[in-house]
């Protein structure tokens, strides 16, 4: 690889690496997965630096990279080293409730499958359509709508059930 398109690369990990990092842990469910798995995804798109000549190519190329590796990391099952589920205290900018609100939504995103987690992500929090979330994972915008209604009816319920525990544990 040229010295230019190692700058190339350093400048587009600069200017991307905080969105791919948040879809990386959203994708995960956990910040020290998800930061090792953009290290993996992009290891392996500088190795293939040279093939991608346009910034939106790059990204599109790390984003399936980040997809494809957390379902294969899923499959492999946890013989990896996990953190701790509790999280430490920690500054957060918002209010008590928005943080509050996205640690509901980081545990309740966990809970469901990679492939669920995955559209979700892609959907929502990405704001990919249906046809560019189905060509980023390898399916048919059917699997795609399907594996979205699923996972918002499992966010649903497992909300809803964390939500009644925290009035119970606050009614004692």
């Amino acid at each position: 690889m040229s010295a230019g398109s190692d700058a190339d690369f350093v400048e587009f990990v600069h200017a991307r690496s905080a969105a791919l990092l948040r879809l990386a842990v959203l994708l995960t469910g956990d910040r020290h997965d998800g930061e090792d798995l953009l290290q993996i995804a992009l290891t392996k798109a500088y190795r293939s630096w040279w093939r991608l000549r346009r910034p939106e190519l790059a990204e599109a190329y790390v984003r399936r990279i980040l997809v494809t590796s957390v379902t294969s990391w899923r499959r492999r099952g946890s013989a990896r080293e996990r953190a701790t589920d509790v999280l430490p205290d920690q500054l957060a900018a918002g209010s008590d409730a928005e943080v509050a609100d996205r640690l509901v939504m980081a545990q309740a995103l966990r809970m469901l499958s990679p492939g669920q987690r995955a559209v979700l992500v892609l959907r929502f929090f990405e704001d990919l359509s249906e046809q560019q979330t189905a060509e980023l994972l390898g399916c048919s915008v059917g699997t795609v709508k399907s594996q979205a209604a699923r996972g918002l009816a499992v966010l649903r319920r497992r909300i809803s059930a964390m939500e009644a525990d925290d009035r119970m544990v606050d009614d004692r």
